[in-house]
């Protein structure tokens, strides 16, 4: 795999990190997590995206990874926060009889946390560990 995939898929990692853990403590401590966490969602989307784009390219390349699997840890997150946007609009989150846990931040929260397990993933098979 090319430096630079792997350098960046550890910056994905740390960025997907922060943020579930950033929502998480929000959660926890029953607090809003504030406007900066939905500028670091953002960032967390940009860099997802900038990663799969990079993926592409070497694909185009004719670099290919050691198992297909590494495709679907890759693409992945683009996939959960497609899907935490859509379940996002559907809460009722902030209303009346709305739970915190369906509040759109739990939900980015939780997609941050699989996405930070499906990139840890695509980083161990791209470098060649488990």
């Amino acid at each position: 795999m090319p430096r630079a995939h792997e350098a960046i898929g550890f910056v994905v990692l740390g960025v997907f990190t922060v943020a579930w853990i950033w929502g998480g403590g929000a959660l926890l401590l029953r607090r809003d997590p504030g406007e900066r966490f939905w500028v670091w969602i953002t960032v967390e989307q940009v860099v997802a995206g900038v990663q799969a784009v990079v993926g592409l390219v070497l694909l185009v390349l004719g670099y290919r990874p050691e198992t297909w699997l590494h495709y679907v840890y890759g693409f992945g997150p683009l996939v959960i926060l497609g899907i935490a946007h859509v379940m996002s609009r559907e809460v009722t989150g902030g209303q009346a009889g709305g739970s915190r846990w369906t509040e759109p931040s739990a939900l980015f929260t939780a997609a941050s946390f699989i996405c930070f397990g499906l990139s840890l993933r695509a980083l161990m098979t791209g470098i060649g560990v488990g």
